[in-house]
Order: C-alpha cells, then structure tokens, then sequence
C-alpha cells in the first residue's frame, strides 16, 4: 500500500543531527526515514533546498477562550502560531473567563479548541488561592501543569498566590506529580515601588522600568525554588527575563532541587530602550532589559541553562493599548508567529530544534511529540534558510496584528506546516480546517 504522504529531498534537523532524508507517513504519524527512500505515495512534498524542523511547541499562550475571544480567539492564534512553524500550543488558564481553575472551565477551553483550532493543544489549568480543591480535579482532565502568578496578574479573576498558597499548591501538585509554573515576580516589591513611583507623579516608561527590577524577579525565584525543595515539587519558571534569574535556577538544579525555567523571544530580541521607543506594544512583565542584561541571557540560552522558549503571546485590544501612563497600558507582547525565526542566524540549528521542541515535548512528558523519529507524530515545518523574511503587519495573523517586530527581518521563511501528516499551513495561508487534539501528558490515565 502507498503511504498517505512522503517528504522528499529535505535536510531534516533534529537536536543531534542535521541531514538529507526522506519522511513517509501514514495516519498522522512517522512510518519511515531513510536516505531515498523508494515507494509509492498518495502525496509527495518537494522539499528540495528546504530544511525540515520538528513542529514548534509553544508552551505559553494566551489565546483568551472562552470569553475575553475579543482579545485573541483560538482560531486566530493558532493561525498565526502555524504561520510560525508551530503545531502545538499549551493555553495559559488567565485571561480567558471563566480562566481554567476547575473541571467545567477545563472542559469549555477544551470544547473552543477542538472547535477552532488548526493546531494541536495541550491546557494548563490554574492554581490559585480559590481553587486548592480543584487541582486534582484538573489532573483528572488532563493538565500538563499549573499555573501560578506570585505578583498580581491583571486579572480579577485570577488572584495571586502568597508563599502559604503555594505551599499548599505545590504538596498537592507534588502528590499528583505534575509540576507548578510561576510567573515570578515579588507583589510586595514591585507594588511598593509602584506606589512610591506613582505617587511622585510617574507615569513615564522608564517609570514602569524602576517599578519591576530584577531583584523583583529574583527575590520571588528564590521563594519559588525554596517552596518548591520543602515540597518536593516539581518547578518550572516561565518567561526568565535576567541572567542572575537563570543563574539561581542553574544552582538550584545543581543541588538536585526539580526546577527549570524559560524565557522569551522579547527578551533576546527587544531591549528597554525598544520600550521607551516604541511604547505599549513592547510593554509586559517582566520588563525588558537593558542591552548588557540581554547579551548575558543569550549566553545563558547557548549554555543550554534555558531549557526552551516560550512566546507568552499575550494580546490585547488596541484601546488597551493606548494611554499616556505607562502603568495603565495593558501588558502583552504578541509574538506566536515569530519564536522560532527569532533563533534562526542566532543558534545552531539543532540547537533551535532542541529549544523549539524537543526540550518542550520532554519536559512537559509529551508522548509521541517533539521528535522527527519514527512511530512519532508527524508535525513538521519546512523552511527556507535562503531567503529572508522582513515582518510586515499583513503577514501577521493574529486578531489584532501588533507585534514590535514589524520590520524587522529574521533568517529564513517558514514555508509549510504540517500537524499530524496534514498541511495545515503554507505560504503563510491556512489550509486546512480545524484538526486540533487535546495533548496529555504520558502519564495521564484519564480519556483522550
């Protein structure tokens, strides 16, 4: 029998190797990989001076459905994450409304995505200190983790965590052995200074800078790791913006503690000058840094002490994004469509693949994702690294297209997508209907 599609004549990139091989599939997965490989096939891709990537795994989005759909919507930020080279998204619990803090809101997220998505996907479910009850519950849906703010999040829905609540979250995550994210931030540090800033009259963008500095972010890591060592749970740290901030997950991980963290492209790319520049659609939390603090990650990122990159495409309405103070502005930086060709030029490129993918696949327990080997699913994208792509705001597809990186240029095009066997998006258009799967981690026992 033929297989359902072959892949032909592309340099497939995997985090050890990169080399000219054949793919055949069938039934949405990996069947064959060989040098030439002979046989008959229903669809054979062309994929002659193209490099051919596992698919991207985005482990933090905001895609704000159920509810708040105006801000992003499921459809269109899978769009614009396929647009990327991205087959998989895990949906943060904020921001949408209901947020994911129980079964019922679990199963309306879940219910949006497979009506909409073109993507696979995978939810984190909340853990805040409303929802302590529900936490095994959400396991039993299919979590991958959960989530937890130790600064304010924005949202009224979503409370902060105190040191006691995450404690208390973190035993029960440890028992259900799933591991707890932080967005680590000190609420009494950057809220005092916040106070102090504003009640001098300040509302400027280096103002906002001064209210959120690094101590902020390390002081809240390093109540985060030691919960997380009393515990035993296992801690993973999103959106790193700092070196001294990888640095104390580094020492922590020495002494056996289960920690790892990430960081975003917004921090390799962008700088705090960007911000003071260009204002609101370079805002988030934490801040950007100065030019000395970015180089100083990208060390850490090429030491491999930064285990992966996550986008935390956080997109707002445009009149959320328009104020003369600074501390008004929603924060939120979109970025979906433009991961993976932040690295290109940057890295090695099975060091991208590694970041992209593999690395998120292993760290979150994905079974049969991340990995172009045989038996695996058959998400790819194809790219070509002879041709340049300079962002343009009609490229984007994303709701409300706003990114800071309009203009710039990245090494490469992402060409095709591919998500199971199936193209889902090429030439930057969408083609192909919603095919999204709930992703649970290997060690889930409940229904797919």
């Amino acid at each position: 029998m033929p297989w359902d599609v072959l892949i032909r004549g592309g340099t497939v990139v995997t985090p050890t190797e990169i080399g000219p091989l054949d793919l055949a599939m069938e039934d949405g997965v990996i069947v064959d990989i060989a040098s030439e490989l002979m046989g008959s096939t229903r669809l054979e891709i062309d994929a002659t001076r193209l490099h051919v990537f596992p698919g991207m795994i985005d482990p933090h989005v905001h895609f704000n459905e159920p509810g708040r759909t105006e801000w992003e919507g499921i459809a269109t930020g899978s769009s614009a994450l396929a647009a990327g080279g991205g087959t998989c998204f895990f949906d943060m619990p904020l921001n949408s409304f209901p947020p994911t803090l129980d079964g019922p809101s679990f199963d309306l997220k879940r219910s949006a995505a497979e009506r909409s998505s073109v993507t696979d996907f995978a939810l984190w479910g909340g853990l805040t200190p409303r929802n302590l009850d529900s936490l095994e519950e959400l396991a039993g849906r299919g979590v991958i983790g959960f989530k937890a703010f130790m600064s304010g999040s924005g949202i009224d829905d979503f409370e902060r965590s105190d040191d006691d609540t995450l404690r208390r979250g973190m035993t029960i995550a440890s028992r259900l052995n799933l591991p707890v994210a932080v967005h680590a931030e000190s609420e009494e540090l950057t809220s005092r200074l916040t106070r102090e800033i504003r009640a001098s009259g300040g509302t400027s963008w280096t103002d906002y800078l001064a209210s959120r500095p690094i101590e902020a972010e390390c002081d809240a890591i390093d109540r985060a790791i030691d919960i997380a060592t009393e515990t035993g749970c296992d801690l993973h740290i999103v959106h790193v913006s700092s070196s001294s901030g990888v640095s104390r997950v580094t020492q922590a991980a020495s002494r056996g503690v289960k920690v790892t963290c990430e960081t975003c492209p917004h921090y390799l790319l962008l700088t705090s000058d960007d911000l003071i520049r260009t204002g609101a659609i370079a805002k988030c939390a934490p801040p950007l840094r100065d030019a000395t603090e970015v180089a100083k990650l990208w060390d850490r990122l090429r030491s491999g002490e930064i285990l992966f990159i996550g986008s935390d495409h956080s997109p707002a309405p445009s009149a959320m994004k328009i104020s003369d103070d600074a501390f008004a502005v929603w924060g939120g930086i979109s970025g979906v469509q433009t991961s993976l060709l932040a690295l290109l030029g940057r890295l090695p490129l099975q060091q991208v693949a590694a970041l992209t993918s593999d690395h998120v696949a292993k760290r979150f327990n994905l079974p049969n994702k991340g990995q172009i080997e045989i038996g695996f699913d058959a998400d790819f994208c194809l790219i070509d690294l002879t041709t340049p792509t300079t962002l343009t705001r009609d490229m984007l597809l994303d709701r409300h297209r706003q990114s800071p990186y309009v203009g710039r240029t990245f090494a490469g095009r992402v060409v095709r997508t591919m998500v199971r066997g199936q193209t889902v998006m090429q030439d930057c258009k969408i083609t192909s209907r919603p095919i999204a799967k709930l992703i649970t981690p290997s060690s889930f026992s409940g229904a797919r």
